[in-house]
């Protein structure tokens, strides 16, 4: 991803539902006018979730995903139906697919109720509507689609043929009159007044991704442009010198969680200190269940289990945070014999009751849907759930000054 790319998680996540052969993929490839997924008349050609970002105009940046059938059967069919199971968790807008000739089944009912039960809007296209068991006549399909448009409000269904292009602007325009509402959240830049300065402290070591910085700094440095700020980015071994250059006192520092302990060693006590991580879970919108969830972490036991999840895959390097540094910490720490166990990617636990904690990374791969979802279950669960930055911050003692000027 360059930097100017719209990252996955700042994307509307629209998900492709509905049976085998219902016509997801057809229906997928008309509305972004590509060929993105694999077509065939042969059932579950679809056997695993497919994403394909892209700018969908009127919507913007989106993430179009197309899932398997939710009617596969066998040992194989199920794994790929919890894939999609798993697919409805990140969507923001779902698009159920049904056959025209077919009409609902039971397996789109089952759908539906899903979208429901997980408050996700969602829109049926009755797809293949040119087919000749429906006589092949659209005129009968174009005055529903009509009043679609007519009516300016979200109703549920809408007649299409992916085949032809029939109905397809019509969805096209419906979905972008889907477009969830949210609540607008900054990074850092309404932290900040214009041409106050900011000293980002970005650690370059062996973890380090070549040539590029992760995405929270990425963010964090374009956010702070757009207000205005003079944006400083040095390495915590350069950091000392450069606050004893910085004419002004700096109006906030920010680090990575790693570099922690040493920064905060570094910066005096009345210059705002905090961490990309910390201002992640601010900007995801669950800062306050992670501080909540932190005391946990001072009454582990010997032998507690520890869930530490990260929202996206990568490779491990030998000095990994979330495999390697976190449980360095936490057994130095606590001084407890703690059962360390992590995931990664769509790998989150459905339970989690097992786990005496769950520290999750700042959800900058994941959209805001997902990583609430995360959250929310575990609290559901009775499960403490904090992330690696405020953990750190925790386990260095500097919990209260890192959350202090970020406004929980």
């Amino acid at each position: 991803m360059g930097m100017n790319d719209t990252p996955a998680g700042e994307r509307i996540h629209i998900g492709f539902f509905g049976r085998r052969n219902a016509g997801k993929s057809s229906l997928l490839n008309a509305v972004t006018g590509q060929e993105l997924a694999v077509v065939s008349e042969t059932e579950g050609t679809t056997t695993d979730p497919v994403y394909k970002a892209m700018e969908l105009l009127p919507l913007g940046p989106v993430m179009l995903i197309d899932t398997p059938g939710f009617d596969d059967e066998g040992a194989l069919g199920e794994q790929r139906v919890k894939k999609t199971r798993q697919v409805l968790e990140k969507t923001d807008i779902a698009v159920l697919a049904v056959d025209a000739a077919a009409g609902m089944t039971a397996c789109d009912e089952e759908l539906t109720a899903l979208f429901k039960e997980r408050e996700i809007p969602y829109i049926i296209v009755y797809n293949k509507a040119d087919s000749e068991h429906n006589g092949g006549d659209l005129q009968v399909y174009r005055k529903v689609n009509e009043n679609v448009q007519t009516k300016n409000e979200i109703t549920d269904v809408i007649y299409t043929s992916a085949k032809t292009g029939f109905g397809i602007h019509e969805l096209k325009e419906k979905l972008a009159a889907m477009r969830p509402e949210r609540e607008e959240r900054r990074l850092a830049s309404d932290l900040v007044k214009p041409l106050d300065t900011v000293v980002l402290v970005v650690p370059i070591d062996s973890a380090a991704p070549k040539g590029r910085l992760i995405l929270p700094q990425q963010q964090t440095i374009r956010d702070l442009l757009e207000a205005g700020a003079v944006t400083v980015v040095v390495r915590e071994s350069e950091l000392g010198q450069a606050l004893a250059k910085c004419k002004e006192k700096p109006a906030f520092v920010i680090t990575d969680s790693q570099a922690f302990e040493e920064v905060a060693a570094m910066v005096p006590a009345d210059i705002p200190l905090t961490s990309f991580s910390i201002l992640m879970a601010r900007y995801k919108g669950f800062l306050d269940i992670a501080v909540e969830g932190v005391k946990a972490v001072d009454s582990l036991k010997n032998g507690d289990r520890v869930l530490i999840a990260e929202g996206c895959t990568h490779h491990r390097q030998c000095d990994d945070i979330g495999t390697v540094k976190i449980p360095r910490f936490l057994k130095k720490y606590t001084g407890k014999e703690l059962v360390i166990e992590t995931s990664s990617g769509t790998g989150f636990p459905e339970d989690l009751t097992s786990y005496a904690l769950v520290i999750h990374c700042g959800g900058c791969m994941l959209n805001e849907r997902e990583v609430l979802r995360r959250m929310r279950f575990a609290k559901k669960q009775g499960v403490p759930v904090t992330n690696y930055g405020i953990a750190i911050a925790q386990m260095k003692g500097i919990l209260g000054r890192s959350i202090e000027h970020v406004h929980i």
